[in-house]
């Protein structure tokens, strides 16, 4: 009998994917330059140059039997000490190889971090607005993922709200910055008020409380700020993070969980994921993906396109007069939509090759999602179909 979970599943699909499709659909039709799509997080920048060169370098001198051979179930050793010793360098916290997991992209670390820290029933907390596949992640799992409200006039954590939500049946807190879709980069001081609150919430209920932390646009950061690394502010952390956003190598599905050296069982973490990994068919991800980080562990691509396109829909939005929050990372903007309805707002604006992504499966209803990875040229092309939506189909707020 085919298993009636996944079958149900079909009928909830990725609404940013099915966007995604219609405009490479309406792209065939008008020419995808006349298509304004601003649906999908697909990084728009060149892989640097020595990634490639790494890898072709990989091919040329490596045997084949080293090279296409299976690593390791916890991740090629060599690979998983070189990632610890940058994390260590750059954070100032002493991770070791026995330390670093790795996987297929941040999905299959956050797959695996939330397997090890929770059991069928718990409860796993993440705040709006959130990746709508934070649901089949936890749920996939066995767990419940509930939603702490958001904070609309920053996106910073709703602490007051966390507080009350974090009852003894939360076993992790998911969290996700810079955010998918508000591009808000939460504070040191948000860190720390979040990471307290779990502390005193360890202690009373006698349990750890894992903090899970998605972190694959960690490096980019706009207005010349610096990224709080989440794991400095709590011990039980365990981080997810993805080369495809910093390296632009999405396809090659490559990332890693670390496990902070001071969290609960942290020497036996990485050995509980392999276990995982057999259970879910894992298996560790490809072995040229793993050397061409391993080559380029602290380059990224050119990133600062993403910081130019943010401005310019910034500036351009805040002067058609939506109400939205600046962006302090990520390629992502989340404004509020000129009526309550966000799938109507956006549905309007398909009239005019804008693909915009309403926002209710991020759990805040209201407000539409801009993926800004496009070549910037687009992005100026875009501006004027932008406001000739606006005046047209709201036209009341020009009177």
């Amino acid at each position: 009998m085919i298993n009636q979970r996944y079958k149900s599943m079909l009928a909830a699909k990725s609404v940013i994917r099915e966007l995604s499709e219609y405009a490479t659909a309406r792209g065939r039709e008008i020419g995808y330059e006349n298509v304004f799509d601003f649906s999908l997080g697909n990084p728009s920048v060149e892989a640097p140059a020595e990634y490639n060169q790494a890898v072709i370098h990989r091919y040329q001198t490596m045997s084949s039997m080293d090279l296409h051979g299976y690593s390791p179930s916890l991740g090629n050793t060599q690979v998983r000490g070189i990632v610890a010793d940058s994390l260590r360098r750059r954070f100032g916290i002493p991770y070791e190889t026995r330390h670093i997991f790795m996987t297929s992209g941040a999905a299959g670390a956050i797959a695996h971090a939330v397997r090890a820290v929770t059991s069928p029933g718990d409860t796993v907390l993440t705040f709006a607005p959130f990746f709508p596949e934070y649901v089949p992640y936890v749920e996939g799992a066995g767990a419940r993922l509930e939603i702490v409200p958001a904070r609309r006039e920053n996106f910073q954590a709703d602490t007051d709200a966390f507080l009350q939500m974090l009852t003894p049946d939360v076993q992790a807190v998911l969290i996700n910055t810079p955010n998918n879709p508000s591009g808000a980069l939460w504070s040191e001081e948000t860190l720390e008020q979040i990471a307290e609150i779990m502390r005193q919430k360890e202690e009373e209920y006698g349990h750890d409380i894992f903090l899970i932390s998605d972190e694959p646009y960690r490096e980019i950061i706009f207005d010349g700020k610096k990224t709080p690394y989440p794991a400095a502010f709590y011990s039980n952390t365990l981080t997810c993070y993805s080369f495809s956003k910093s390296l632009s190598v999405p396809g090659e599905r490559i990332g890693y969980v670390a496990v902070h050296p001071k969290a609960t069982e942290a020497d036996d973490l990485a050995l509980i994921f392999g276990q995982i990994s057999r259970g879910i068919g894992h298996n560790c991800p490809a072995s040229t993906a793993q050397y061409g980080i391993a080559d380029c562990i602290d380059q990224t691509s050119d990133l600062s396109v993403y910081e130019t396109n943010m401005n310019l829909l910034y500036d351009a939005l805040i002067d058609l007069g939506f109400t939205v929050t600046r962006p302090g990372g990520s390629f992502y903007i989340f404004p509020k939509c000129l009526e309550e309805d966000a799938i109507a707002f956006c549905n309007k604006a398909k009239k005019y090759d804008l693909i915009l992504v309403p926002s209710d499966h991020f759990g805040l209803p209201g407000y539409f999602r801009m993926a800004y990875c496009l070549d910037t040229d687009k992005v100026r092309r875009s501006l004027p179909v932008l406001r000739r939506f606006v005046e047209t189909e709201y036209p009341g707020r020009f009177l």
